[in-house]
């Protein structure tokens, strides 16, 4: 299945996308997309629904596709050759940092450049929800604890993420750098994680043309890697990283975004984004 919510901020409604790609209101069925819908037994009820039992809707603003996420947890240098542009050493264990979940923000809200940035940056990353709650998991069993996967943009001011002292955070966390969807796609409809092309275009060019097949660590390593120091619970997000062409690694000199950009990007099988870049407004990032 794919879900995704739709309409203005705070009133937005579940809906799910039919095989011949219109969109069905599950308002009847469901009052939101929870963590609670993640669960198996509450995607299995949703699944028995014939689609062409629910309403046709137009879209409206698209929101992130759930609500009620706790953690946005991202893996760092996970693809090897993403690391050697970034001039990074190929991590031994997953690097692990957190984006607050204020960053969250529909696949296609403005992109708003906090006060004062010269280097924010994009990332395609794979995002993998969680549904079922994973402490200590195996890898064997890891996969189990997955809801679905969706498209992330991992946007990062890399002035303030490298040059300006601690941690990554201050680069991560800006509001609106945290793009997802515009699906949730269930884990049933995703045969392998580990075999999905993605990409990235800025006003049109082609910067980043990826596989998940080239990341260092899988995602059921990362999902058991992680469940061994924080417990994952449904509704989590884990974005699982960037492959190579990045701003900061283009070459003779970096490129970074500005306003009046436009980013392009997406995963087979997990949709499309687009965000335009704006200047610093504080009321572009509520709307």
């Amino acid at each position: 299945m794919k879900l995704m919510r739709h309409g203005p901020k705070g009133q937005e409604k579940p809906a799910m996308l039919d095989p011949e790609g219109q969109l069905r209101d599950l308002s009847a069925v469901l009052n939101d997309i929870t963590p609670a819908t993640l669960s198996p037994a509450a995607l299995v009820a949703l699944r028995r629904i014939d689609p062409a039992t629910l309403p046709v809707v137009q879209q409206g603003r698209i929101g992130v596709p759930w609500t009620g996420m706790g953690k946005f947890l991202c893996i760092g240098l996970n693809y090897a050759d993403h690391a050697a542009e970034s001039n990074l050493p190929i991590p031994k264990e997953p690097i692990i940092f957190m984006k607050p979940t204020s960053v969250a923000v529909g696949a296609r809200h403005p992109v708003v450049l906090p006060q004062g940035s010269v280097k924010t940056d994009w990332e395609v990353e794979l995002g993998v929800v969680i549904g079922t709650r994973a402490r200590y998991v195996s890898e064997a069993d890891a996969l189990a604890h997955v809801a679905g996967y969706c498209i992330v943009n991992d946007i990062s001011e890399r002035e303030y993420q490298i040059e300006r002292g601690g941690t990554w955070d201050k680069g991560k966390g800006c509001d609106t750098f945290g793009p997802v969807g515009p699906w949730l796609v269930t884990a049933d409809e995703v045969a392998d994680p580990q075999s999905l092309a993605m990409w990235l275009e800025v006003n049109g060019q082609r910067w980043q043309n990826g596989n998940t097949r080239t990341m260092i660590f899988g995602v059921a390593q990362l999902v058991s890697y992680v469940s061994r120091f924080m417990t994952l619970n449904p509704g989590d997000l884990i974005t699982t990283g960037t492959p190579p062409g990045v701003g900061m690694g283009a070459k003779p000199h970096p490129v970074y975004l500005k306003a009046g950009d436009t980013m392009k990007l997406g995963i087979a099988g997990l949709g499309e984004q687009q965000q335009t870049v704006h200047p610093w407004d504080p009321a572009l990032i509520d709307e």
